[in-house]
């Protein structure tokens, strides 16, 4: 590595990759271009550092000592990530189980990810979870985690050589013996002949579900010659396909979409373990592995203690019910901490210490340092970076993610240093230095002070979320929908028509008194279903009428007048120069670096965007949309430090009085390493401080000023204001939201909301802003486990005293005042010593703010509070939120209210109190069991699109939308708004779009209608479900081209054998439907063996004075027969005949377009 042309290397982790980054001489420190080359070879073999560990002779005489029976090993010194990595060295020199007790689940993950980490592949590496949360309750057992045990003692009864990670937790559950597990295992192989019947009965046996589509593990179902079942001890359900009674293929395949991934020669079918009913002799998990297995233990005390206190609670669970299912005995279910102790008692055991249990028969005591903190200073790490290699050591940074490595060597460059390390490729949890091997080893997350996630394998979860999507976008019987030419209707099923004698499908739509029309399986996309307020149904509209054709132009001409607006907007900014800042300094490089959480890719895009636009000439106006806690502030925080390290200042425009305290807090928290200045203004603060404030910031002693809608005043002066950030821009007034219009044509503006915006507006107003959409949530954060629990006071005594014994805070969201008090006096009574404090709307702002202040810095463990921490409260210490009387708030208010737990890693909790589901409206049902599947971060946009909460998109467009919508409904709405802004950009606005090439708007004819008499259907024999071959229409209707159109027919087939050739026919349709398109026909008609095409209504379009139309003429005119043109009132049709089938006419018409 060389300084003067500074040459840097580092691994990319998949591919051990390596960029090199060449920073020419002459170029200054802080700005240097990068110019990015890959060469093949890696700075450091990951083998070289495995050979270099393996070397430690501890280890060769810790696997000696291990061949004694019952031998007790002490390993002394061990500290951060050489506890694991030493572990394997020995486990691959001791071959058979070995089992690594570590204290908690949180320490085993870690455990596990560093083995994983040395050998990615390694098929011997498990980790086994607990299935439960509480004992005896097997309606909250997780099935992932089930699973997983599945998994285990499926390889642990095969294999004989195996690693398996747990944790106390884990070793409490009884499992099957050996022997019974084998017994009840069925295994299927390719070739061999199974009775499909029996495979049926065999399979409700083992208490499988018999379903229509497969997406959680103890369900299966039977497609004609195709069996779909997703076993207990499998990541991924499988896919038996039969000839006859003959295994002809076994595939695995992905739950969510429902698509094969890899085949395989058998496979076996495990029951679900924890059941318990079908296998009723239980053994512990120390007796399944026999007592050859050596333990790894890092606390037998703890080990005992947690046992123990598990037991406790299931004997008093046990004594205490008295329902009409009889529970087994704890002792028949459970392990105690005396038969643990008693089976551990025959294991070759190994402590890790710094507390011992056994007498040790051999001890060893390694000289681990731990990794030192720097504190962020680059300058004390370079010093010891080079002191260490002085002395002979080896210097090594463990980093898996490139960009993190990139960061260092920048910062290193900066300061005008080499960077004295290798980096591998590799995340480890904790640094440590070793000196007797002479090896540093720093992990890039210490010395950036970040947070490190473990990662835990989440099978199904995505499955069950695609499915439950799917339901909803699902039309049912009744469900209101919108015709894009007749209006709103009602749906009543799919219909098989005779059409000319042959068999087709259609969509049956019942209009205003009684009125009929069935839609093709061609036209689906021009009904959609209507999304508008919840529990008002929409009138519906009478075929033949003017009523809806004129709504659709009043709507259409309602949003020109609007879009009008925003292009306007658009257009002046795009004419006034802004301020164009310097690209990053290596401050900003080392701010991005030290981000508590891994970037996303979203996330990271959003940012190079900012930037982009900040480097830009012109002003900036960005939108970023991204889900609850996603990360957006962070975004915001980068944009408004590039701002300051350019001398400019940045206001930050909050709704909420409390909001704005929670962003002055993480603003400071974020930048106090940096030299920035961070204040603020609102109603908390008296007069005189904010007079004081305001001269502060005139005179440019204020970097960034956080404020309410007072920051928008006459009276707030900046000296050199450069970038407006605006928070949850729906939430202000017209009159403030005027203000912002005049500064954004000359001020960088950027505008966060956490309203998600369904994806089809994205398109419409691409033109009109630019949107940045942040869809992933941080690697490194777990989803909030939700539940819906009656008021039930003894479940709401649980849920805060898990939290508060953990050490964390609790949200109680209650939205009536009327019983706050005695909310408050229960909690207390249920909970002594529980500090609660009452929060509401109604309180006097310096006492709100007190309590909330209060709140966040502990002083309370309970917050009973109405909604107001909603809007944006930020408190990492808060895991758990009761919310009562759950089902009379909106989805997305729920979602919000949910989104302010789990936001570190921590996991979080979300109680749901509502009355029983028999008594609540089915709307509020379905709204609560909504929330429960998507626990997963990310999921507002579904909310979103579950409760179309109209203001989302209203706002953007500003308020009167919301009407329209109501008539219209939401997706129609957007195909409106699709189509006004197609016109608008064709005729007023050509110019102003000309350079922002968007493939979406090319050609004349947007639709083409086809109509025809072949038989063009999926037979029902083929799909028998009729919600599901509705929903294979809809997605065929959705395609875009042949190659989407290829990857849907091996779709078919992969899931419902062999096309059928009406399917195939029906795939050949819309080829020629596009055909048709691409040649100017807007209509199609098929019938009587005729081929009937219309050419664009307009005789004025555009269309008829292009190239391609003169060909199409000249064509026309030079094929001798079966063609001809025919014109009526102004209007030109194309026939020929005679056709004999789809591919026919698609190869007549084709022969008019080949040149």
């Amino acid at each position: 590595m060389t300084v003067g042309n500074s040459l840097y290397l580092f691994g990319d982790i998949h591919t051990e990759l390596l960029f090199v980054t060449l920073l020419p001489e002459n170029v200054t420190k802080s700005f240097a271009p990068r110019i990015l080359y890959v060469i093949l070879q890696p700075a450091m073999e990951l083998n070289t550092f495995i050979k270099t560990l393996a070397k430690h002779p501890a280890l060769d005489r810790s696997a000696a000592a291990l061949q004694t029976a019952n031998a007790r090993l002490h390993w002394k010194g061990m500290v951060g990530s050489a506890k694991s990595l030493l572990s394997l060295m020995v486990a691959q020199q001791v071959p058979g189980t070995h089992l690594f007790i570590l204290s908690d689940k949180e320490e085993a993950a870690y455990f596990l990810n560093d083995f994983e980490g040395l050998f990615p592949e390694d098929k011997r590496i498990l980790f086994y979870p607990a299935s439960y949360r509480v004992p005896y309750q097997q309606e909250q057992t997780d099935n992932s985690n089930v699973v997983a045990r599945a998994e285990v003692l499926e390889k642990l009864s095969d294999k004989q050589n195996t690693w398996v990670v747990t944790y106390p937790e884990a070793l409490f559950e009884k499992i099957p013996t050996k022997k019974n597990l084998v017994k009840h295992t069925m295994r299927l192989e390719v070739a061999k002949t199974y009775s499909t019947d029996f495979l049926n009965e065999l399979l409700l046996e083992y208490q499988f579900d018999r379903v229509d589509f497969v997406y959680e593990p103890g369900q299966f179902s039977i497609r004609g010659g195709i069996l779909d079942v997703f076993s207990f001890a499998n990541e991924h359900p499988f896919r038996i396909e039969f000839f006859g009674d003959e295994v002809e293929s076994i595939r695995t395949f992905d739950a969510a979409s429902q698509l094969s991934i890899a085949s395989h020669q058998f496979f076996n079918v495990v029951p679900n373990i924890q059941s318990g009913q079908s296998l009723e002799i239980q053994e512990t998990l120390l007796g399944f592995v026999g007592s050859q297995t050596i333990c790894w233990m890092a606390d037998v005390q703890r080990t005992y203690d947690v046992l123990k206190r598990e037991y406790e609670r299931a004997v008093e669970i046990h004594s205490k019910h008295d329902g009409p299912v009889q529970y087994a005995l704890p002792q028949d279910k459970f392990v105690s901490h005396l038969a643990f102790e008693e089976q551990l008692s025959a294991h070759r055991v190994i402590e890790y210490g710094p507390v011992f249990y056994f007498k040790a028969s051999h001890t060893e005591t390694f000289d681990c340092i731990p990794q030192p903190s720097f504190n962020k200073d680059f300058e004390r790490l370079n010093t010891d970076l080079k002191a260490r290699k002085a002395e002979g050591y080896q210097n090594l940074i463990f980093s898996n993610q490139p960009r993190q490595v990139e960061r260092l060597y920048q910062i290193f460059s900066d300061i005008g240093e080499e960077g004295e390390f290798s980096a591998l490729p590799l995340a480890l949890h904790e640094g440590f230095i070793f000196p007797s091997l002479q090896l540093v080893c720093y992990t890039d997350h210490q010395l950036f002070e970040r947070y490190h996630r473990f990662r835990l394998k989440e099978g199904f979860k995505q499955a069950k979320q695609a499915l439950t999507l799917k339901e909803i976008y699902q039309l049912q019987k009744g469900d209101y929908v919108t015709h894009i030419d007749h209006g709103v209707g009602q749906f009543s099923g799919l219909e098989t028509i005779d059409v000319n004698g042959k068999p087709q499908e259609a969509i049956r739509l019942v209009y205003k008194d009684g009125d009929v029309l069935y839609v093709g399986i061609h036209s689906l996309h021009r009904i959609s279903k209507f999304t508008g307020k919840e529990g008002s149904a929409p009138t519906l509209n009478k075929l033949g009428t003017q009523a809806w054709s004129n709504l659709k132009n009043k709507t259409k001409k309602k949003i020109k007048e609007l879009a009008f607006d925003l292009i306007q907007l658009y257009a002046q900014r795009r004419s006034k120069p802004g301020f164009s800042f310097t690209p990053d300094s290596y401050l900003q490089n080392e701010l991005e670096a030290s981000f508590m959480f891994e970037d996303t890719p979203d996330q990271y895009k959003a940012t190079q965007d900012i930037k982009r636009d900040m480097e830009a000439p012109r002003p900036m106006d960005r939108l970023v949309c991204g889900d609850v806690g996603f990360g957006k502030t962070e975004v915001a925080i980068r944009a408004a430090f590039k701002a300051v390290t350019d001398s400019k200042q940045v206001a930050v425009l909050v709704p909420t009085t409390i909001l704005s305290l929670q962003h002055f807090r993480s603003f400071k928290a974020r930048l106090s390493s940096f030299p920035v200045t961070v204040d603020y203004i609102n109603r908390f603060k008296s007069a005189k401080e904010i007079t004081e404030t305001l001269k502060k910031l005139a005179a440019g002693q204020i970097d960034i000023l956080i404020g309410t809608h007072a920051l928008v005043a006459e009276r707030v002066k900046f000296k050199d204001l450069g970038l407006m950030i605006i928070d949850e821009e729906q939430k202000f007034g017209v009159a403030v939201k005027d203000k912002l219009k005049t500064l954004r044509t000359t001020v960088d503006t950027l505008t966060l909301t956490a309203t998600p915006i369904p994806r089809t507006l994205q398109f419409s107003l691409m033109g009109a802003r630019d949107l940045s959409i942040i869809n992933t949530p941080p690697p490194n954060r777990q989803p909030v486990l939700t539940d819906i629990i009656s008021f039930n006071e003894e479940q709401i005594r649980d849920a805060i005293a898990y939290e508060v014994g953990r050490g964390g805070q609790v949200f109680f969201v209650n939205n009536r005042l009327s019983n706050i008090k005695e909310l408050s006096g229960m909690i207390q009574r249920l909970c002594p010593g529980v500090r609660v404090g009452i929060g509401h709307g109604q309180m006097d702002g310096k006492q709100l703010e007190k309590i909330m202040l209060d709140f966040i810095e502990g002083a309370y463990d309970v917050l009973l509070a109405t909604t107001i921490i909603e809007s944006g409260i930020d408190i990492s210490n808060a895991n758990t939120i009761i919310i009562n009387d759950a089902h009379q708030f909106g989805l997305s208010d729920l979602h919000q209210l949910r989104g302010r737990v789990g936001r570190s890693n921590k996991k979080g909790f979300c109680y749901l109190i509502a009355p029983k589901f028999s008594i609540m409206t089915s709307e509020a049902r379905k709204r609560l069991e909504a929330l429960v599947q998507f626990s997963d971060l990310g999921s507002g946009f579904n909310i979103a699109m579950k409760d179309l909460d109209i203001r989302g998109a209203g706002n953007m467009l500003g308020g009167e939308q919301s009407g329209f919508i109501a008539e219209i409904g939401f997706e129609m709405y957007q195909k409106i708004l699709n189509e006004a802004m197609q016109e608008l950009r064709e005729s007023e606005y050509k110019e102003l779009f000309d350079d922002r090439v968007t493939d979406q708007f090319n050609g004349f004819v947007q639709d083409c209608v086809f109509e025809t008499d072949m038989e063009v259907r999926i037979p029902d024999q083929y799909v028998n479900q009729v919600a599901e071959r509705l929903s294979l229409y809809q997605a065929m209707d959705n395609l875009k081209d042949k190659e989407e159109l290829a990857a849907f027919s091996l779709q078919l087939q992969d899931r419902f054998g062999p096309l059928p050739k009406e399917v195939k026919e029906l795939l050949f349709s819309f080829e020629l439907r596009w055909l048709a398109e691409s040649m100017g026909l807007e209509r199609l008609v098929l019938k009587s063996e005729k081929f009937v095409g219309h050419f664009i209504a307009n005789p004025q379009s555009p269309f008829y004075e292009t190239d391609q139309f003169q060909v199409i003429l000249n064509k026309i005119l030079s094929q001798p027969t079966g063609y001809r043109l025919v014109q009526k009132d102004d209007k030109l049709r194309l026939v020929i005949e005679p056709i004999r089938h789809i591919k026919d006419a698609f190869e007549k018409l084709q022969a008019l377009k080949d040149s």
